[in-house]
């Protein structure tokens, strides 16, 4: 048995919707500026690849959990979407092929230093600060392919206190499940064990301690968490 210096920290997983077993998360992958919409309400370019940057495995948080407001922010944004799971993987997977390596799907929040974001953006700075920082994913259960199939449209929603914010179709994704799968693959190996989220329709906004998120995509399980008082 390894003798560890320091306590290994706890392994970063998703529940399975209908199962006992838990899914061991490797990286969690994130797409920007998927949804024409949203682009226009970042005033962003339209004509843009999305954004490709990642979050710790240790930012997510389940079902039901509690996101504390976190520091260095007073603008905290919420954005709701798709999240896909992979089984396997490889580097320049086609197009054709994406879909063999998707295990299952959930809904996702990518949370957002927004006020960190904007000036990131106007330097030309990297993005960590604003989305890879603690309690920063929250990710619902996993509903496997297998139960679900192939998720080409569905909606996805968010209320905030029972207000819905965000209201779109996955089908209206610029870069589609498969084309994101092989995009990726062209940067990084994928494996077993990555998740990606697919980027946010329009609608994004802000939240405070108090309020509480309900997120969900059609067919898939619904995820509530409540954002709770400042990190100390």
């Amino acid at each position: 048995m390894t003798a560890y210096a320091l306590t290994p920290p706890a392994r970063a997983e998703l529940d399975i919707t209908g199962s006992d077993e838990k899914f061991a998360v490797r990286r969690i992958y994130c797409i920007g500026k998927n949804y024409v919409a949203h682009i226009r309400e970042m005033n962003a370019d339209e004509r843009d690849p999305p954004v490709i940057f990642m979050k710790p495995t240790d930012a997510i948080v389940k079902n039901g959990g509690e996101i504390p407001y976190p520091v260095f922010t007073s603008n905290f944004h919420y954005e709701c979407e798709l999240v896909v799971a992979l089984k396997s993987g490889g580097y320049n997977i086609p197009v054709s092929e994406a879909s063999t390596h998707i295990y299952g799907y959930a809904v996702g929040l990518d949370m957002t230093r927004r006020d960190h974001q904007a000036e990131a953006l106007a330097k030309g700075l990297p993005w960590e600060v604003t989305k890879s920082f603690d309690q920063s994913a929250p990710v619902g259960p996993l509903t496997r392919a297998a139960d679900c199939g192939i998720l080409t449209t569905g909606h996805v929603t968010l209320k905030v206190n029972g207000d819905t914010r965000q209201d779109a179709d996955i089908s209206l994704m610029i870069w589609k499940v498969d084309e994101i799968i092989a995009k990726l693959s062209e940067q990084h190996r994928l494996m077993p064990g990555d998740i990606i989220m697919t980027g946010t329709p329009a609608g994004v906004g802000a939240v405070v301690s108090g309020d509480v998120l309900d997120c969900s995509v059609d067919g898939l399980a619904p995820m509530q968490v409540r954002i709770g008082a400042t990190a100390s």
